[in-house]
């Protein structure tokens, strides 16, 4: 009979410990939701666990691949308001033994602990510890800490499994919190991109102008997610033509404002400054004021007098241009200046080209040129111009849709890095 109570007992105690434990798990589970942000779900875990295991303090460490020098960093780390404890930070000799063993640790007396080298004359704030690692498929993602049971008791091996247990939970809602917020952040960026490549071609001409005994045409691709080249054509009353190609640093909507600076502040510029090197240096100027001290661009802007087939032009920093000439000659336009927005005083210079019937100048972008191929090879400036010239008796739509064409032929099977922009002024007549 006395055997029969006893065992009755042990029973009653053993479905007490486990009614408690599915409190505990189901008090975390209803008011711990994997959408809401990581520190908060960590939060949560901790303010729990201080709760049910009646301890005064509880952190959570996150492995952190990024820092090999410190696997672990503390993400949270809270207290009981009833006692004031000092922070404490779990040194190497926690993290690497929970490294090396992955299982649950329990210290009630730390400074006498083997496993532990601790100076009997160093008062700590704590005398024990339980510790449970957090696991995610078999790998180590974080430790789940508490120390010093409240009323001077100890930690116990009930306390021991009710940890592990909510250690094992939680490295699971915490690794769904954070995928859910990185889900979150590449939504976000995505849009941000969308809406970049949206304002970059809302700001490309929609035509090509028509200028007496001329062609010229231009066209830009924007890669998935690059900042974007920029280009466009200003018609003036003296029938003269401005054209510009731009190279915007960084990416997403930073890039694409920058661009739409760079089109107000040329378009605006240009009204009543028609001298290139003026407009690109007052351009620089206002750049420089308006943007953060990293962001800049490259910029080519010339003026075409179709009366005269002169070509005046400063080039801010971008790829030199090429002139295919009718003697065979394929030579760059010389550079004027520097990069733009980076320096607020620079002064650009300036230089003009003549164009004769049948002659040929390509501006363009280094996405061009820089176009890599699986073997990470570039497409490069020689092979750009080689093809420019095979191709100068054609139409400038078709010399710029083979060039692009031989961009993709030769970057097959790796992905666009950067925007490929091409602009071309031909004379015809």
């Amino acid at each position: 009979m006395q055997q029969t109570i006893s065992e009755l007992e042990k029973e009653k105690k053993r479905l007490e410990t486990a009614i408690n434990e599915l409190s505990v798990l189901n008090d975390i589970a209803t008011a711990i939701s994997s959408t809401q942000p990581v520190e908060k779900v960590i939060e949560q875990i901790v303010m729990r666990c201080i709760k049910h295991l009646r301890v005064e303090q509880g952190t959570v460490q996150l492995f952190t691949e990024e820092n090999p020098d410190h696997n672990f960093q503390t993400m949270i780390r809270k207290q009981d308001d009833s006692r004031i404890i000092l922070p404490f930070r779990l040194d190497n000799q926690l993290t690497g033994w929970m490294l090396e063993n992955k299982r649950p640790l329990l210290v009630n007396d730390i400074t006498n602990d083997e496993r532990f080298k601790v100076s009997k004359s160093y008062d700590l704030p704590f005398n024990s510890l339980l510790s449970a690692p957090m696991l995610v498929k078999g790998k180590l993602t974080g430790l789940l800490t508490i120390f010093n049971k409240k009323n001077n008791e100890q930690f116990v091996e009930q306390d021991k499994r009710l940890l592990t247990i909510i250690a094992a939970q939680s490295a699971q809602i915490i690794e769904n919190a954070r995928l859910y917020e990185e889900e979150k952040m590449y939504l976000s960026l995505r849009e941000e991109m969308r809406l970049a490549k949206q304002i970059q071609l809302n700001l490309l001409p929609k035509s090509n102008p028509e200028i007496p005994n001329y062609s010229i045409r231009g066209m830009s691709i924007p890669a998935t997610d690059v900042g974007g080249d920029y280009f466009d054509f200003i018609n003036f009353k003296s029938g003269k033509l401005g054209f510009c190609v731009g190279d915007i640093s960084g990416k997403g909507i930073p890039a694409a404002r920058l661009m739409s600076n760079i089109q107000a502040a040329i378009r605006s510029t240009s009204l009543v400054q028609l001298d290139c090197a003026k407009c690109v240096e007052i351009t620089n100027r206002l750049l420089f004021k308006t943007t953060e001290s990293n962001k800049f661009a490259t910029l080519f802007y010339g003026v075409l007098d179709p009366q005269t087939h002169i070509v005046e032009y400063c080039n801010g920093g971008h790829d030199r241009p090429v002139i295919i000439r009718n003697n065979g000659d394929t030579g760059g336009l010389d550079p004027t200046g520097m990069l733009i927005g980076a320096i607020e005083e620079v002064e650009y210079g300036k230089s003009t080209v003549e164009l004769e019937v049948g002659e040929i100048l390509l501006i363009y972008s280094d996405g061009v040129t820089e176009a890599m191929n699986a073997d990470e090879k570039e497409f490069g400036f020689d092979n750009m111009v080689a093809i420019l010239f095979k191709n100068k008796d054609l139409s400038t739509k078709e010399i710029l849709e083979n060039i692009y064409n031989k961009v993709l032929e030769h970057s097959a099977g790796h992905p666009q890095s950067d925007d490929i922009t091409l602009m071309i002024v031909k004379r015809e007549n």
